[in-house]
């Protein structure tokens, strides 16, 4: 019982010795830096050979990985601050992604890029996919049907969040072109 709490105290003191010596490391810009980061990673690793030695190669090395991440968090928030954050106008605090007036068709155009145009480009990746790639049929498809509402969610985010609705329109209209090309390329050769 004794050996075991010495042998906890030495690994609690290998940890603490190097999360101090990252921080230190961290915050230093000098020649020692290196030095620094060599000697906390040494400290770390002698923390789990001691206590593999002391509580077996299971047990030990897990003891002191725990120690490690709880001193490390420990020693990390000991440094936490609040800052104040200043106030904000309502004029600095852009409601829209793009400074220019509402037009009706720039509005349809976004409702259109990032409805079917994204839902047929999320759908020919997810063809794409199901059709080219290697291994078993089954996995291709449930791989390529996943793909597909992860896909349309991405271009829809990006679509209306771009400020260039060219850009978005290109780029969906291209993937849409390409992965169903190749689809279709793909069912014909074979």
């Amino acid at each position: 019982m004794a050996g075991d709490l010495l042998l906890q105290t030495g690994v609690l003191a290998l940890a603490v010795t190097g999360a101090l010596a990252l921080k230190a490391a961290w915050k230093t810009l000098s020649k020692a830096r290196p030095w620094l980061i060599i000697g906390g990673w040494l400290a770390f690793a002698l923390a789990a050979v001691l206590a593999a030695r002391g509580l077996g190669p299971v047990r030990g090395p897990f003891m002191a990985l725990v120690l490690i991440c709880l001193t490390g968090l420990v020693i990390a928030l000991s440094g936490f601050t609040m800052r104040v954050v200043k106030a904000r106008t309502a004029r600095e605090i852009p409601l829209e992604p793009s400074d220019r007036r509402r037009v009706a068709w720039r509005g349809w155009l976004r409702g259109f890029l990032a409805g079917p145009l994204a839902g047929t480009a999320a759908m020919g990746v997810g063809l794409f996919v199901a059709i080219w790639f290697p291994g078993a049929a089954q996995t291709r498809m449930v791989i390529g049907g996943l793909l597909v509402p992860f896909l349309w969610a991405a271009g829809m985010a990006w679509t209306l969040s771009d400020d260039k609705i060219i850009r978005a329109f290109c780029v969906l209209f291209t993937v849409a072109s390409l992965s169903l090309g190749a689809a279709f390329l793909k069912g014909t050769l074979t």
